[in-house]
């Protein structure tokens, strides 16, 4: 680090230079001295490392700078941060325990490399007294692991839910909004950009589960397995539960759920009707939310943009400022995770309780949902509304069923029980209903 007046300049290696690393060298060429005036830090690019180096990103570069051996930005002596933006769980992971091994800090976007391999990332750069950056791994331009760490870290928390995934979220707004279906609107997702052509890890809810155990994690203070968190994707959800759910006012999102208690802590993520009259309700299109409920603060909300190449490249720069000012300081960060905290116990799913919507296709005769209701009230499930548009004498209309509280154990046995009394017609459809904190 050198001294150039007030300001000190810190040397900085970009290993990935795809479009969130074009994000963050456009960002640093727009607004690198505006920092370097608030921080008192000058952060200079010196390495991009890329495989590929020949492919317009829309920015400029020096060409001095780039070069397709990542490996040799890990041992550059004029490099104090590096910024990992590979992807994936093999080389980048190499990339982020290298760099900290030979006493780098590091600054990374990969929410599947923290969720499935945060504890010995993070318990290296403890032994080595370095900081770790990873704002931009949930919720894109959000700030929500600062405000975490900093912003609130006099609350315990309580409840957060988050809609974490752009992609689910368009495709979802679209439904309700234009009446289409799942299909049509994955399309118009797909060639808006928004989804990938193989959707997997957005629609059935694996991305959204990576943030969810990082945001699990930071509540508890100690790292939480993936094999914590239960997941439900939003693939083949049907027009006709928008359009219900609307009617007993509620929208459908991606929900990430994550609720704390003094021994046990629950991390889901599933389909969730929530109040359509609450903030999170009216989140659309590719934006995200995250509510946080802390003892002390109480209920906060963090809104906007949660992926693309400017949006998450600004959670890139500012982690690379903070960084910078740390090192500038020689003041060494505090741990992650501080020593001697122990994950509480994760409760298994059969064991959380919810209000359910469930649409049945039911035979329309005299006394079979007298018989359904008896099914219900045999497993301590008690219903709060019953809800029937059609009426077909002899054939299968469909019900729509809102209950009280419930264990997720007792409406499944309740409904493979109905599944075999030969009144249904196909499978029950089943969401929860999450209402926000106010069963607190």
């Amino acid at each position: 680090m050198e001294r150039r007046g007030f300001v000190k300049e810190i040397g900085i290696g970009l290993i990935g230079f795809g479009t969130v690393g074009a994000g963050v060298v456009e960002c640093l060429q727009k607004n690198g001295e505006r920092m370097a005036a608030r921080t008192g830090v000058k952060l200079v690019l010196r390495k991009i490392a890329d495989v590929d180096l020949d492919r317009d990103r829309g920015v400029k570069v020096d060409p001095a700078i780039l070069t397709r051996d990542g490996n040799a930005l890990l041992t550059d002596p004029s490099l104090d941060i590096i910024i990992e933006l590979v992807g994936g769980t093999g080389f980048a992971k190499e990339v982020v325990l290298k760099a900290l091994q030979n006493g780098k800090a590091v600054v990374t976007a990969n929410k599947a490399l923290l969720a499935e391999h945060g504890p010995a990332i993070f318990q290296l750069a403890a032994k080595k007294g370095l900081p770790v950056g990873f704002e931009a791994s949930v919720a894109g331009a959000i700030p929500i692991i600062r405000a975490m760490r900093e912003g609130l870290v006099g609350n315990r928390f309580q409840r957060i839910y988050g809609i974490l995934n752009g992609t689910c979220n368009f495709i979802l707004t679209k439904m309700e909004k234009e009446q289409v279906t799942f299909e049509h609107a994955l399309k118009e997702a797909q060639a808006a950009g928004y989804a990938e052509a193989n959707p997997a890890l957005d629609i059935d809810g694996f991305d959204t589960a990576h943030k969810a155990v990082i945001l699990a994690s930071l509540a508890c203070g100690s790292p939480l397995p993936m094999k914590a968190v239960f997941v439900e994707g939003i693939r083949g959800l049907a027009k006709i539960d928008m359009e219900y759910a609307k009617g007993l006012g509620y929208r459908i999102k991606l929900l990430a759920v994550i609720k704390l208690a003094d021994d046990c802590v629950e991390v889901r993520v599933h389909p969730a009707l929530i109040p359509a009259d609450s903030l999170m309700a009216s989140v659309s299109g590719v934006f995200n939310a995250v509510m946080v409920d802390g003892d002390m603060a109480g209920q906060t909300m963090y809104y906007g943009r949660g992926a693309g190449r400017l949006p998450t490249g600004s959670a890139v720069v500012s982690d690379l400022a903070d960084i910078g000012m740390a090192l500038a300081s020689g003041v060494p960060p505090p741990p992650v995770f501080p020593a001697g905290v122990t994950a509480p116990a994760c409760r298994s799913m059969g064991e959380v309780t919810n209000r359910f919507y469930i649409r049945l296709a039911l035979l329309d005769q005299p006394g079979v949902l007298g018989r359904i209701a008896a099914v219900f009230g045999s497993h301590s499930i008690s219903l709060a509304s019953v809800m029937q548009k059609e009426t077909q004498t002899g054939r299968h209309v469909p019900v729509v069923l809102v209950t009280h509280r419930a264990k997720e154990s007792d409406c499944l046995a309740a409904l493979e029980e109905i599944g075999a009394m030969n009144v249904t017609n196909g499978p029950a459809v089943r969401m929860r209903i999450e209402d926000l904190g106010a069963e607190k």
